[in-house]
Protein backbone atom coordinates (compact mmCIF):
# COMPACT_ATOMS: atom_id res chain seq x y z
CA UNK A 1 0.00 0.00 0.00
CA UNK A 2 2.63 2.91 -1.17
CA UNK A 3 0.32 6.06 -1.53
CA UNK A 4 1.90 7.88 -4.46
CA UNK A 5 0.82 12.05 -6.09
CA UNK A 6 -1.02 11.96 -9.37
CA UNK A 7 1.21 14.64 -11.03
CA UNK A 8 1.09 15.95 -14.77
CA UNK A 9 2.76 15.35 -17.72
CA UNK A 10 5.44 13.61 -17.48
CA UNK A 11 5.76 12.85 -14.26
CA UNK A 12 2.12 11.64 -14.05
CA UNK A 13 1.75 8.57 -11.94
CA UNK A 14 5.58 8.13 -10.61
CA UNK A 15 5.84 10.55 -8.29
CA UNK A 16 6.11 10.06 -4.43
CA UNK A 17 4.39 7.86 -2.41
CA UNK A 18 3.33 9.93 0.29
CA UNK A 19 0.25 8.78 1.81
CA UNK A 20 -0.33 9.01 5.59
CA UNK A 21 -2.37 6.29 6.69
CA UNK A 22 -1.99 4.71 4.15
CA UNK A 23 1.20 5.24 2.45
CA UNK A 24 1.54 8.64 0.73
CA UNK A 25 3.85 10.05 -1.65
CA UNK A 26 4.84 12.98 -3.71
CA UNK A 27 5.58 12.92 -7.09
CA UNK A 28 4.25 9.57 -7.32
CA UNK A 29 0.65 8.18 -6.92
CA UNK A 30 -0.22 7.84 -3.12
CA UNK A 31 0.64 3.96 -1.91
CA UNK A 32 -2.67 3.32 -0.59
CA UNK A 33 -6.10 4.41 -0.49
CA UNK A 34 -6.48 5.98 3.40
CA UNK A 35 -9.68 4.19 4.19
CA UNK A 36 -13.15 5.38 5.67
CA UNK A 37 -14.06 8.25 4.04
CA UNK A 38 -12.05 11.86 4.69
CA UNK A 39 -11.24 13.75 7.46
CA UNK A 40 -12.93 17.67 7.38
CA UNK A 41 -11.33 20.99 8.99
CA UNK A 42 -11.25 24.43 9.29
CA UNK A 43 -14.77 24.48 10.91
CA UNK A 44 -14.35 27.94 12.73
CA UNK A 45 -14.46 28.71 16.45
CA UNK A 46 -13.46 31.07 18.58
CA UNK A 47 -10.93 33.91 17.47
CA UNK A 48 -7.51 32.13 17.01
CA UNK A 49 -8.84 28.77 16.94
CA UNK A 50 -10.44 26.02 14.89
CA UNK A 51 -12.24 22.78 14.36
CA UNK A 52 -10.50 19.58 13.01
CA UNK A 53 -12.48 16.36 12.62
CA UNK A 54 -10.18 13.56 12.81
CA UNK A 55 -11.39 9.97 11.17
CA UNK A 56 -10.11 6.38 11.91
CA UNK A 57 -7.36 4.98 9.44
CA UNK A 58 -8.26 1.70 7.52
CA UNK A 59 -8.60 -1.10 9.11
CA UNK A 60 -7.34 -2.93 6.54
CA UNK A 61 -3.60 -1.84 6.50
CA UNK A 62 -1.81 -3.64 8.87
CA UNK A 63 0.99 -0.66 8.66
CA UNK A 64 -1.02 1.67 11.08
CA UNK A 65 0.25 2.65 14.22
CA UNK A 66 -2.04 3.14 17.35
CA UNK A 67 -2.25 6.48 19.04
CA UNK A 68 -4.46 9.00 19.78
CA UNK A 69 -5.96 11.36 18.27
CA UNK A 70 -5.13 15.32 18.80
CA UNK A 71 -7.90 17.51 20.28
CA UNK A 72 -10.54 18.92 18.20
CA UNK A 73 -9.81 22.61 18.58
CA UNK A 74 -6.92 23.69 17.01
CA UNK A 75 -4.47 27.18 16.69
CA UNK A 76 -5.05 28.91 13.71
CA UNK A 77 -2.57 31.85 14.14
CA UNK A 78 1.30 31.88 14.39
CA UNK A 79 4.16 29.46 13.86
CA UNK A 80 5.34 25.97 15.54
CA UNK A 81 9.02 24.81 15.52
CA UNK A 82 10.35 21.28 14.63
CA UNK A 83 13.71 20.25 15.23
CA UNK A 84 13.89 17.12 13.43
CA UNK A 85 17.44 15.65 14.00
CA UNK A 86 18.70 13.08 12.01
CA UNK A 87 21.68 10.73 11.62
CA UNK A 88 23.29 13.08 8.98
CA UNK A 89 22.41 16.54 11.46
CA UNK A 90 19.87 18.78 12.42
CA UNK A 91 16.31 20.13 10.95
CA UNK A 92 14.13 22.82 11.65
CA UNK A 93 10.99 22.40 10.52
CA UNK A 94 8.58 25.42 10.68
CA UNK A 95 5.04 24.56 10.40
CA UNK A 96 1.70 27.42 9.39
CA UNK A 97 -0.85 27.20 11.66
CA UNK A 98 -2.40 29.59 9.74
CA UNK A 99 -2.76 28.17 6.63
CA UNK A 100 -2.63 24.63 7.36
CA UNK A 101 -3.78 24.48 11.13
CA UNK A 102 -5.05 20.65 11.26
CA UNK A 103 -1.68 19.68 9.29
CA UNK A 104 0.60 22.04 11.69
CA UNK A 105 -1.47 20.36 14.63
CA UNK A 106 -1.63 16.48 13.80
CA UNK A 107 2.57 16.59 12.67
CA UNK A 108 3.36 18.83 16.28
CA UNK A 109 0.84 15.93 17.67
CA UNK A 110 2.71 13.26 17.03
CA UNK A 111 5.84 14.54 17.31
CA UNK A 112 5.23 14.87 21.50
CA UNK A 113 3.81 11.24 21.19
CA UNK A 114 7.46 10.31 20.12
CA UNK A 115 5.76 9.16 17.07
CA UNK A 116 8.84 9.79 14.54
CA UNK A 117 11.53 8.95 16.69
CA UNK A 118 14.19 6.11 15.64
CA UNK A 119 12.40 6.29 11.97
CA UNK A 120 13.79 5.94 8.89
CA UNK A 121 13.43 8.27 5.57
CA UNK A 122 12.26 5.91 3.26
CA UNK A 123 12.48 7.98 -0.04
CA UNK A 124 14.38 10.12 -1.97
CA UNK A 125 13.82 11.16 -5.36
CA UNK A 126 16.30 12.79 -7.67
CA UNK A 127 14.62 13.36 -10.90
CA UNK A 128 14.21 16.71 -13.00
CA UNK A 129 10.98 18.39 -11.62
CA UNK A 130 10.60 16.19 -8.30
CA UNK A 131 13.28 16.33 -5.71
CA UNK A 132 12.58 15.32 -2.57
CA UNK A 133 13.10 13.03 0.85
CA UNK A 134 10.11 11.60 2.06
CA UNK A 135 9.60 10.83 5.62
CA UNK A 136 7.15 10.13 8.44
CA UNK A 137 6.45 6.59 7.69
CA UNK A 138 8.21 4.52 11.37
CA UNK A 139 7.37 1.35 9.77
CA UNK A 140 9.71 2.40 6.79
CA UNK A 141 7.70 0.72 4.35
CA UNK A 142 6.06 3.87 3.04
CA UNK A 143 2.35 2.22 3.66
CA UNK A 144 2.78 3.18 7.48
CA UNK A 145 0.96 5.87 9.56
CA UNK A 146 -1.01 6.78 12.74
CA UNK A 147 -4.69 5.25 13.51
CA UNK A 148 -6.71 8.55 11.98
CA UNK A 149 -6.27 10.63 9.27
CA UNK A 150 -6.41 14.70 9.07
CA UNK A 151 -7.80 16.72 6.03
CA UNK A 152 -5.71 18.00 3.16
CA UNK A 153 -5.96 21.42 3.15
CA UNK A 154 -5.18 22.87 -0.31
CA UNK A 155 -6.11 26.15 -2.40
CA UNK A 156 -5.30 24.86 -5.79
CA UNK A 157 -2.87 27.87 -5.55
CA UNK A 158 0.07 25.35 -3.88
CA UNK A 159 3.58 25.58 -5.26
CA UNK A 160 6.52 23.31 -4.31
CA UNK A 161 10.03 25.46 -4.34
CA UNK A 162 13.41 24.01 -2.55
CA UNK A 163 12.47 24.38 1.47
CA UNK A 164 9.12 23.06 1.10
CA UNK A 165 7.30 20.84 3.94
CA UNK A 166 4.29 19.00 2.19
CA UNK A 167 2.31 16.41 3.60
CA UNK A 168 2.11 12.76 1.34
CA UNK A 169 -1.60 11.83 0.28
CA UNK A 170 -3.35 8.75 -0.56
CA UNK A 171 -5.10 11.17 -3.39
CA UNK A 172 -8.67 10.69 -1.41
CA UNK A 173 -8.54 14.37 0.57
CA UNK A 174 -6.94 12.83 3.83
CA UNK A 175 -3.56 12.88 5.01
CA UNK A 176 -1.31 10.61 7.68
CA UNK A 177 2.17 11.10 9.37
CA UNK A 178 4.39 11.18 5.62
CA UNK A 179 5.88 14.34 4.83
CA UNK A 180 8.40 15.31 2.35
CA UNK A 181 10.83 17.45 2.10
CA UNK A 182 11.83 19.18 -0.72
CA UNK A 183 14.88 20.17 -2.05
CA UNK A 184 15.23 21.13 -5.33
CA UNK A 185 12.12 22.85 -6.82
CA UNK A 186 10.12 20.21 -7.82
CA UNK A 187 6.38 20.81 -10.35
CA UNK A 188 3.52 18.65 -8.77
CA UNK A 189 0.17 19.54 -8.86
CA UNK A 190 -1.45 21.41 -6.29
CA UNK A 191 -2.74 18.20 -4.41
CA UNK A 192 -0.32 18.49 -1.42
CA UNK A 193 -0.84 20.48 1.93
CA UNK A 194 1.81 22.60 2.28
CA UNK A 195 2.53 22.22 6.00
CA UNK A 196 5.65 24.59 6.47
CA UNK A 197 9.33 25.23 5.46
CA UNK A 198 12.57 23.53 6.19
CA UNK A 199 14.99 26.01 7.83
CA UNK A 200 18.80 26.83 6.06
CA UNK A 201 21.02 24.36 8.12
CA UNK A 202 18.12 21.33 7.21
CA UNK A 203 18.99 22.66 3.65
CA UNK A 204 22.44 21.55 3.93
CA UNK A 205 21.23 18.23 5.60
CA UNK A 206 19.10 17.46 2.14
CA UNK A 207 21.73 18.72 0.18
CA UNK A 208 23.94 16.37 1.46
CA UNK A 209 21.20 13.34 1.03
CA UNK A 210 20.49 14.55 -2.63
CA UNK A 211 23.88 13.90 -2.98
CA UNK A 212 24.19 10.66 -1.96
CA UNK A 213 20.94 9.76 -3.79
CA UNK A 214 19.06 6.96 -3.55
CA UNK A 215 19.11 3.11 -4.89
CA UNK A 216 16.50 2.92 -7.48
CA UNK A 217 14.54 0.87 -5.81
CA UNK A 218 11.21 2.53 -6.56
CA UNK A 219 12.28 2.92 -10.55
CA UNK A 220 10.90 3.64 -13.13
CA UNK A 221 11.66 7.47 -12.90
CA UNK A 222 10.75 9.49 -11.24
CA UNK A 223 10.23 6.82 -8.40
CA UNK A 224 13.59 6.89 -6.73
CA UNK A 225 14.34 4.56 -3.79
CA UNK A 226 15.77 4.40 -0.46
CA UNK A 227 18.19 7.07 0.54
CA UNK A 228 21.81 5.03 -0.53
CA UNK A 229 23.56 6.54 2.57
CA UNK A 230 20.72 5.79 5.04
CA UNK A 231 18.51 8.48 6.92
CA UNK A 232 17.18 8.16 10.22
CA UNK A 233 14.98 10.33 12.44
CA UNK A 234 16.69 9.97 15.96
CA UNK A 235 14.15 12.35 17.24
CA UNK A 236 11.81 14.95 16.62
CA UNK A 237 10.46 17.65 19.19
CA UNK A 238 8.31 20.79 19.76
CA UNK A 239 11.18 23.38 19.75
Amino acid sequence: MTARLRVAGALAGALLALAACSGDDPGAASSAGSGSGGASGGDSTASGTTTCEWEAGSTANPYLIEVDTPPEEVPTEGTTDLLMTTNLGELTLTLDQEATPCAAASLAHLTEAGFFDDSPCHREVDSPGLQVLQCGDPTGTGAGGPTYTSPTEVTGEETYPRGTVAMANSGQGVDGSQFFLVWGDSQLPPDYTVVGTVDDAGLAVLDVVAANGNDGSMDPSPGGGAPSVPVTIESMTVA
